[in-house]
């Protein structure tokens, strides 16, 4: 029951985040005021990375940023070697 809590609420927030990384791309083309880098990168490390990466590779947004570039996939390992080795102790 835990897992699959576990695995809709990774759904259900990469899916947001996926959409907010498209809402400010968005923003950046209307020239409005925009979201955060800081909230973009938090999003990920919440676990919405998955979600970030396809934002970036969707929506072109974030590509040249460095932080965004190598931290997303950074974030991405690093959650997966978690999950890995909670599926292996259990």
């Amino acid at each position: 029951m835990t897992n699959q809590i576990i695995a809709y609420y990774l759904i259900i927030f990469n899916i947001v985040t996926f959409l907010v990384y498209g809402i400010d791309k968005w923003k950046a083309k209307k020239s409005l005021w925009r979201i955060r880098e800081a909230s973009l990168l938090v999003l990920a490390v919440l676990g919405g990375s998955i979600g970030a990466w396809l934002g970036m590779k969707v929506w072109h947004h974030k590509t040249q940023h460095k932080k965004f570039r190598y931290g997303i996939p950074v974030i991405i390992i690093i959650q997966l070697v978690i999950i890995g080795y909670f599926l292996y102790i259990q």
